[in-house]
Formats: C-alpha cells, sequence, structure tokens
C-alpha cells in the first residue's frame, strides 16, 4: 500500500474526498488528511508519505509553498496539485517544481479513482523495475566498462596528475568536472530482510549491483560520476559550480535519496560518507579518505545513515601518511572509540611481534609507527595541543623490558588519548548546537526561518543535526524554535500594549489567527485570556 496525505482548507473537500474513494481498493492508505501545509511539514517528522494530494489556496502555507519544501527535503514523494485556478502561471510553478499533476477542480470520483490508477501504475512500475533482479543481472554484464572503472578508482584512491586527469576523461567521454568536488562513498550495511541462500554467490552480487543501480540513476540525472571500488564500496564523485555551502547541501540532498531508494525498494540498506569539498581534481584523494572516514563513525551513530565529516570533525586536515592496513584498523577504532576493538588490535599487535622473534631494535622501530599513527591521528582530529599528545615521546619506549609492560602502557595511552578526542568532539558538537540556538534566538522573528537556513548557518547535514540538535536540547528545531516565539511573545504581552498582530508580527509569525492557535496550544490560553490574567495579578 502506498501511504497518502490529503491537503485541503475545507473540510467538506477532504470528508468527500474520504467518503467516495476506497483506498484500500485503489492500493493506497489514507493516513491523514491536513487543513494547510505547515501541518503537513510537521507531520512528516514522524511519517513520509508516497503521495500528497494538496490544494493551491490554502491558509498559512499555500499548495506550492507545500510542494517546494517537500521537493527540497524529500524528493522522492509524489505530489499532485488539485485548484480552481486555471492560471498558466500555477502551471508553470507546478512545473518548475517537478509536481507529478496538476489538476483543475471540480474533478469528480471517477477522475480522481483514474488519477490514482495512473500514479499507482507509475510508482509500480519504478518498484518493478527495481526489485526484478533478474533484469538486473542481465544488465550487470553490460556495466561499464573496467577499464573506466579502474581509472576512477585510481583517480580518487591514488590520485593523478593534471595531464593524465585530462586525458583519461576525453578518452573516455566524460565531461571535465567543475571546480567545486566532493567524494561519496555508499557501503551496504546488511542485506537486512533479503534471504541470501549460501549455496548461491551470486545472489549478493546481483544485491549489490541492484544498490548501485540505484546509485547510476541518481547519478545520471544529477551529473554524477559513479563507481564501484575492489572492496565493494559504492562511490560518486560530485562537482559544482556553486558555492560550497550549496555543494554539501546539495550533496546531502543526493546522498538522503540515494539511502531512501535503496531501503525502500531493495529492503537492505546502507550508509552513505561525503568527503570535504576540494578544488582540483587532483585532490579527490582528500575527499575520498574523507568519506572513508566519516563511515568509520557508523559504529557510533548506527546504520543507515548520512555520515559527514564535517558534521562530526569539522575541518580535518590530513597529510600525505602512507599507512599500513593495521594502522590504518587502528586509527579507524580511535576515531570512533571503540576501546575494546583498540585493545584487542593493540593485544594482537603484540603477540604478532612475540611470534616474529624479531631482534629489539625492530620491535621497539614498530611500535614507534604504532606511536606515530596514533599522534597523526590526533591530529587530524585537531588535537594538536593537547596534554596527552604532548606527553606522548617515542623514546619511552626504551624504558620498558617486556613487551607485555608495553601492551599495558600502549592502552593506558591509547585510552587517554581516546578520552581527548571524546572530549574533544563533544565541545565541537555543543559549540555547533549552542550556534544554532544562538541563531535561532536571534532570527526568530524571521517568517520563513528554516532547519535549511540553520544547517546552512552551522555547515551541518539536516539528518545529523536533527538527531544531536535533539539530544542536546530535548526539542526538534520546530519545537525549539516555537517555545522561542512564544516566550518572546509572552514578554511583549505581559510588558507592551501592542496589540497581537503587532506581537504576531515580532516573533515571526504573518498570520495573526496561526499565531493565537498555537499560542493557545502552547500556554494553555488565548494571548488576551494571558494578558487580562497577567494585568490582574499585577493590580492585585
Amino acid at each position: 500500500m502506498y501511504k497518502v496525505f490529503i491537503v485541503d482548507d475545507e473540510a467538506v473537500v477532504r470528508d468527500g474526498l474520504k467518503r467516495t474513494i476506497n483506498w484500500q481498493e485503489q492500493g493506497f492508505d489514507l493516513v491523514g488528511d491536513f487543513a494547510n501545509g505547515r501541518e503537513v511539514l510537521e507531520a512528516m517528522e514522524n511519517t513520509v508519505p508516497d503521495v500528497i494530494i494538496s490544494d493551491i489556496s490554502m491558509p498559512f502555507m499555500d499548495g506550492l509553498e507545500l510542494a517546494a519544501a517537500v521537493v527540497n527535503k524529500y524528493p522522492y514523494v509524489k505530489i499532485i496539485i488539485l485548484t480552481g485556478f486555471d492560471e498558466f502561471e500555477y502551471a508553470q510553478q507546478a512545473i518548475r517544481l517537478k509536481v507529478s499533476d496538476f489538476i483543475l477542480k471540480p474533478i469528480t470520483a471517477y477522475e480522481m479513482r483514474e488519477l490514482l490508477h495512473k500514479v499507482k501504475r507509475e510508482m509500480d512500475e519504478v518498484t518493478r523495475q527495481h526489485e526484478d533482479l533478474s533484469r538486473l543481472y542481465s544488465q550487470l554484464k553490460q556495466s561499464l566498462p573496467l577499464l573506466k572503472e579502474r581509472f576512477l578508482e585510481r583517480l580518487v584512491v591514488n590520485g593523478l596528475r593534471a595531464p593524465e586527469i585530462a586525458e583519461r576523461f576525453q578518452y573516455f567521454g566524460l565531461t571535465p568536472l567543475a571546480p567545486q568536488q566532493l567524494v561519496m562513498v555508499a557501503d551496504i550495511d546488511d542485506f537486512g530482510m533479503q534471504q541470501i541462500r549460501s549455496d548461491n554467490g551470486n545472489d549478493t552480487e546481483i544485491l549489490r549491483y541492484a544498490a548501485f543501480n540505484v546509485l547510476e540513476e541518481i547519478a545520471e540525472r544529477e551529473g554524477l560520476l559513479p563507481f564501484r571500488t575492489r572492496e565493494e564500496r559504492m562511490v560518486l564523485i560530485f562537482a559544482s559550480d556553486a558555492e560550497e555551502t550549496i555543494l554539501y547541501e546539495h550533496a546531502y540532498r543526493i546522498a538522503e535519496e540515494a539511502r531512501f531508494y535503496i531501503e525502500k525498494f531493495l529492503k537492505f540498506t546502507v550508509s552513505i560518507g561525503v568527503g570535504q569539498a576540494v578544488r582540483s581534481a587532483e585532490e579527490l584523494p582528500l575527499s575520498y579518505k574523507n568519506a572513508l572516514s566519516a563511515l568509520d563513525y557508523r559504529f557510533l551513530l548506527g546504520k543507515n545513515r548520512v555520515l559527514s565529516i564535517l558534521d562530526i570533525e569539522g575541518r580535518p586536515s590530513y597529510g600525505n601518511l602512507s599507512r599500513s592496513d593495521w594502522d590504518r584498523q587502528l586509527a579507524s577504532a580511535v576515531k570512533t572509540g571503540s576501546f575494546q576493538e583498540v585493545r584487542q588490535l593493540i593485544q594482537q599487535f603484540v603477540a604478532d611481534l612475540k611470534a616474529s622473534m624479531a631482534p629489539l631494535a625492530p620491535c621497539i622501530l614498530h611500535i614507534q609507527k604504532v606511536l606515530i599513527s596514533l599522534v597523526n591521528t590526533a591530529q587530524e582530529l585537531g588535537l594538536e595541543d593537547c596534554r596527552q599528545i604532548r606527553q606522548i615521546q617515542l623514546n619511552d619506549v626504551c624504558k620498558f623490558k617486556t613487551l607485555d609492560e608495553i601492551e599495558v602502557w600502549l592502552e593506558e595511552t591509547v585510552s587517554s588519548v581516546m578520552a581527548a578526542i571524546a572530549d574533544n568532539r563533544n565541545h565541537y558538537t555543543l559549540t555547533q548546537i549552542r550556534k544554532a540556538a544562538e541563531y535561532i534566538e536571534t532570527h526568530y522573528a524571521e517568517e520563513k526561518m528554516s532547519l535549511q537556513d540553520i544547517c546552512r548557518h552551522v555547515l551541518m547535514s539536516t539528518s545529523y543535526f536533527s538527531l544531536v540538535f535533539k539530544q542536546h536540547t530535548g526539542e526538534t528545531f520546530v519545537e525549539y524554535l516555537t517555545r522561542i516565539r512564544m516566550e518572546k511573545a509572552k514578554e511583549m504581552l505581559q510588558h507592551t500594549t501592542m496589540k497581537f498582530y503587532e506581537i504576531a508580527g515580532k516573533v515571526g509569525y504573518g498570520d495573526p489567527n496561526y499565531f493565537s492557535i498555537l499560542f493557545k496550544k502552547h500556554a494553555g490560553m488565548t494571548p488576551r485570556e494571558y494578558r487580562d490574567r497577567h494585568a490582574k495579578e499585577r493590580h492585585a
């Protein structure tokens, strides 16, 4: 069943649609009906429908404003506009917003059923294309040439010089990259509800290809370069002429869309790491390493997420480091705060040294390399001057007489550094949340303030910001903004003689009626009752 919202400020219209249409029979589940666009956006924080059927002319937020907001945050939701306005300008706006259908009222029950049949056929076809694994398996044989994939992999993993990049782009018929670029890396969490037969290794490859097929469709539409690495990760190279904040915002939206479609149609999940922006194709390995580092935080934050390195670590500055696989595992475990994994790595490292029967000098050299990797990891996370890092001296290794003593010391040293990293990360996140709260308390009077405005101000993706903002404040962005506005309104009602519509405008509500409704919901009484009560208390 596809979920549907109905939006119309006339209750009789909503009731008519509910009564005259057998939604279940048409293949739809009517999960909500609303009087205006604002109510819809608030409801979508908990339930995201597949289809929204909306009138244009409504109070507080009209149908086209609602469509713009939904397309920006939920690009996969189909929107159908029902209107009594036969105006070419409205139709033009609907086309620009990628509205699925623009239907003139009045519409009969028969016409509505036909419209629903059409929409369901379109969505069924999309679902069928994504679920038809046998079709996807045949397409697997005709995927992009291996040479092109390996070139793109070398470009982001090892890096290439500008002349070779230009030559290879021309050879493969690729459009030169725009000045601002970044890399996104998608990794399958697990295969969820899909049943994988142990006797058929092709099953997992088909599912992996199905996920990559979703990314390819989005990449073709958005002008991205997709490829798969030999480690079974899926990579998107994104380039744009836009300024950096717009680049990140666009990248987060694309990543969220890919994550949603894979979960919806393939019934398993991926996590997607977003690297930092770079200004030339030669610097793409830096963005790729950022994206891999962001993916490491899946251990902390959970599966099925879009993770940006800027959300978590701010703006790291990496050197050209060449680590062994063991060093990379240690760095990953240190970053994600998994001390149990770190302890196991250290124990394994020491056990390998013991088993090697190597002389003292080579053992000390290997241990010093571990310390250098630890220091580099801490510096990448902005801890160059912390006390724990300054106390690490390479010559300290020489004062121990046994590997067992060094193992204990290594665990204590790494534990101390990880504690400092956790404190620094919490400080960074708390600083960004405070910055967001200050922005809200300064700009609460702006009627059009949105979650995207806040995220652009603090340079965070909407999904990660919503998660940490609720964790630190106990409220969603909408709840926090509404509370601030209501508190300011209460102050004005108590200490000024301004009219109610003036107060509504001062706290960000252009519609006084909507302000009164919200105020009563928040304070338990109307603005007039609140003012009268406090006036009586002052004169009592």
